[in-house]
């Protein structure tokens, strides 16, 4: 029997009870989705270890689509709980940290065994501390109601899926060379996405985007399955301009942020 005080007090049944209770399915069912997501993940390691990088690819992009819908599916079903954020944190890790820095290793940056492994290991520490100041900045009451616009720093999601750029331009029409002398360029371009996940640029997040307006939901609907047989058809072409339109928005971001903490400013001047 325990030595908490509190547990003392407590008849050996009432402990059993306590010990054994029960754990509602809407809590069980997000963890459930992240424990596949993390699947997702290590599996894209096998296919890149296989030198299956097509399969390894879409095995990333699983896991993106499922971290999406974890929280979405926690805060729905009202089963948000301290261990499945804490779950969450442990597999984006694997999943946007460790995964796609090693599937570029192993596609092409090994052409360059020590420059090449030092970019993983820095997209991987990014990835780390983006995710850890994530976890410190959510209980943050002080953070303005506009903040929720914007993510401090690349998401690892929107990392791993903007760092395999060079390998979908590899495998897209376009049919980019793996060639050692263009190693170097692939070196640069994962240490910059590990730069802008580590930094405390703005982007955008796309949290409020919860409602679709009525006049809307038919071009919405259009869209969504048009994009989705693109995907299908065209899988590398269109993960190559989602990371390219993503990238590309940073600037609009950073000036939408910079507008906003400007008018809060000469608000709270006016007020004092």
């Amino acid at each position: 029997m325990s030595d908490d005080p509190q547990n003392l007090e407590l008849s050996p049944l009432e402990l059993r009870r306590l010990r054994f209770r029960r754990i509602p399915i809407r809590v069980v069912l997000p963890n459930l989705v992240t424990l596949l997501a993390l699947c997702m993940g290590l599996t894209a390691i096998r296919y890149a270890i296989e030198e299956d990088f097509v399969k390894a690819v879409t095995a990333v992009m699983a896991a993106a689509v499922l971290d999406g819908l974890d929280g979405r599916l926690a805060r729905a079903l009202k089963g948000t709980s301290r261990f499945g954020a804490e779950l969450d944190s442990l597999a984006d890790f694997v999943d946007f940290g460790v995964a796609p820095g090693l599937l570029l290793y192993l596609w092409s940056l090994h052409e360059i065994k020590g420059l090449g492994w030092f970019a993983v290991l820095a997209f991987a520490i990014a990835g780390a501390l983006r995710l850890a100041r994530f976890n410190v900045m959510i209980d943050d009451p002080a953070k303005p109601a506009w903040h929720a616009e914007f993510f401090v720093g690349m998401p690892a999601p929107a990392g791993a899926v903007t760092v395999l750029l060079p390998l979908y331009l590899h495998f897209s029409a376009l049919e980019l060379p793996a060639s050692k002398a263009l190693v170097p360029f692939y070196i640069l371009y994962v240490l910059a996405i590990a730069f802008l996940m580590a930094s405390r640029i703005p982007h955008f997040s796309g949290k409020r985007m919860g409602r679709i307006p009525r006049d809307l939901v038919i071009p919405v609907l259009f869209g969504v399955g048009v994009t989705a047989l693109l995907l299908a058809i065209y899988p590398m072409e269109l993960l190559a301009v989602v990371s390219v339109a993503f990238l590309a928005a940073i600037p609009f971001s950073v000036k939408r942020f910079n507008a906003l903490a400007k008018a809060e400013a000469e608000k709270a001047e006016g007020q004092g």
